[in-house]
């Protein structure tokens, strides 16, 4: 009887231990520390790649020359700049910020409005407001590399 209850008593106090250890292993979240200045670096060097290969990936899609194409890829650059200090200022009211980004959807590409075709112009107006579908574009660039390959061989 002692030992039958010895046993019982000891297999209790081990699953209760294992279950223990096993939720500290899986549950218990990891303190993050603060980036450091080199992961700062690296994060914003990784943003302004993938800024660069959307825009080229845009600009494929446009029937401008490569003259134009060179504008519209600077007037892109300064538009995001600017959206992003906007972002990062402190307003007020949400709907300020609102006003502010419509506002520099609307005016910044008045410039470049008389240079390019009226096509081009609207699927900047779509690149701007988020209908831009990059996915199309990079299956395309698949395509053309396949055929290309096989054209070879």
């Amino acid at each position: 009887m002692k030992k039958t209850l010895l046993i019982l008593f000891t297999l209790f106090l081990v699953s209760n231990i294992h279950g223990q250890v096993r939720r500290n292993r899986m549950g218990t979240p990891q303190v993050q520390s603060k980036p450091s200045e080199q992961d700062i670096e690296k994060r914003k060097r990784m943003i302004e790649e993938r800024k660069q290969e959307y825009i080229s990936n845009f600009l494929t899609t446009l029937e401008a020359d490569e003259f134009q194409k060179e504008i519209i890829r600077q007037n892109l650059n300064t538009f995001y700049d600017a959206k992003l200090a906007i972002l990062q200022t402190p307003f007020d009211r949400s709907f300020d910020r609102q006003n502010a980004i419509k506002k520099l959807e609307s005016t910044h590409f008045e410039e470049i409005e008389t240079l390019i075709s009226k096509s081009d112009m609207d699927k900047i107006k779509e690149m701007i407001t988020g209908d831009f579908d990059e996915k199309e574009v990079k299956k395309e660039k698949k395509k053309k590399k396949k055929r290309k390959k096989n054209k070879d061989n």
